[in-house]
């Protein structure tokens, strides 16, 4: 007998238990159309308030992972494994990792994000690099993490379709915020990537999409129990959202933030912590460290050798980028027509940071989308951000703001004031890796 999608819908509403092949009848449904939006935002709706249970949202993730296409990699010689961060603003992490665990000898086909929200996305900092293809076909994916050993690219039209029909239309119904679907929009798409292994980045704070710390280690948990139980080798890191993570937040700037951190020109001290912890962990899940010492080790030889630096320049020429782009970044990367520190209003220390807020003004220059056809302009931004805790006389440059006009230069400079709390005190700053959560 086929499936009755308003069935279906009525056991969640009602708190039933849904059968594996009803779930995936349903996602099916979903991928080719026969089930109706009005049916897949009351689902939506369902889970909401009544949630899934692991199996449920197990079945859920597989259904979704098999509604396109899935990777293998069976010519590669070489741990493939990737990270998943559930993004924040200045988090240019993925522009060092995937390049430091290729020089370790792990394949990393990382499949990536545009910016949502406040938060910045990594291909919108990708494609600030000229030529750079963040859309290659699958012969010229496969090639460059088979000979560099890490490409960093954007999501196909067939990984994983189901997802992309079903989180648009919960980006409408607000249904959002859901653990358990959460958690299958983002599994489905690395268990179609075809990784061995898994690393994820939650992160928590006031730029987080979980401020709360006991929101986020749900999350965390969550995905770490569905990806095991789908046969994902996963580990979690919380990491401190609660100021920007590098000093600087946009497209071009964050690369070449990106760029002075591989060849040790600038590293901002937390971003090397959670960059590091990260490395860390996916050269232990997947195999290729013996002990935390030994993985630790890998990652920072790797960093200061030079040799993430030589794999990060490979990566993009292999995807179309200029071939000196690392020696050459400032002739290659766009610059805004006006560059100008914001000033302190007073003295005092820094006590808070809005980071949202600060991620909403590089919105308003333009780095970031208002609406999903909006372009990016990827010259603009804010750098030299200072962090919790550091001392400031009046006039003391708390950030530089990168724009195209006076008018958004105005707009920005008050969003990042407005956005700093300075006064007399101590800041409370949280460690930039707050927990580890494993199988």
């Amino acid at each position: 007998m086929s499936l009755l999608p308003q069935e279906f819908i009525r056991r969640k509403r009602d708190r039933q238990t849904l059968d594996e092949k009803d779930i995936a009848a349903f996602v099916a449904g979903i991928t080719d159309e026969t089930i109706t939006e009005g049916q897949i935002a009351a689902f939506a709706m369902a889970v909401f308030f009544n949630g899934l249970s692991r199996d449920e949202t197990v079945a859920l993730t597989l259904a979704m992972r098999d509604s396109g296409d899935v990777l293998a990699w069976p010519d590669i010689d070489r741990p493939v494994s990737d990270k998943h961060s559930t993004g924040g603003v200045g988090d240019n992490v993925s522009l060092m990792l995937a390049p430091i665990l290729a020089a370790c000898g792990v394949a990393v086909p990382m499949i990536s994000g545009r910016g949502l929200g406040h938060t910045g996305g990594t291909l919108d900092k990708m494609e600030s690099i000229p030529g750079y293809s963040v859309m290659p076909d699958n012969a010229l994916f496969r090639r460059t993490v088979d000979e560099v050993g890490c490409a960093i690219i954007g999501q196909t039209g067939r990984l994983a379709p189901a997802d992309k029909r079903f989180y648009g239309i919960r980006d409408v119904t607000a249904t959002v915020e859901s653990v358990p679907l959460i958690t299958g929009s983002i599994l489905s798409k690395k268990l179609a990537a075809g990784l061995g292994s898994l690393v994820l980045d939650v992160k928590c704070g006031n730029g987080a999409f979980m401020d709360d710390p006991k929101k986020a280690e749900t999350l965390a948990r969550s995905l770490v129990d569905v990806a095991n139980a789908a046969g994902l080798s996963t580990s979690a890191l919380i990491t401190a959202m609660d100021q920007p993570l590098a000093s600087a937040a946009g497209n071009a700037v964050e690369v070449r933030n990106a760029v002075d951190f591989l060849t040790g020109a600038h590293r901002d001290a937390r971003l090397l912590d959670v960059t590091l912890a990260l490395a860390a962990e996916m050269l232990l899940r997947s195999g290729r460290a013996a002990s935390h010492g030994e993985a630790a080790d890998l990652a920072r030889d790797a960093l200061d050798s030079g040799a993430a630096t030589e794999k990060f320049q490979a990566m993009v020429t292999a995807l179309g980028g200029p071939a000196d782009f690392v020696e050459a970044m400032d002739r290659h990367l766009q610059k805004a027509a006006i560059v100008r520190d914001i000033a302190a209003p007073q003295a005092g220390t820094v006590l808070g940071i809005d980071t949202r807020g600060v991620g909403l003004a590089v919105v308003t220059l333009g780095g970031g989308r208002r609406r999903a056809a909006d372009a990016v302009d990827h010259a603009v931004g804010l750098d030299e951000l200072v962090g919790l805790g550091t001392v400031l006389q009046e006039g003391d440059a708390i950030a530089r703001v990168h724009a195209r006009t006076e008018d958004e230069a105005a707009e920005a400079e008050a969003a990042v004031i407005a956005a700093y709390r300075i006064g007399e005190g101590e800041a409370a700053i949280n460690d930039a890796v707050m927990m580890r959560i494993a199988d």
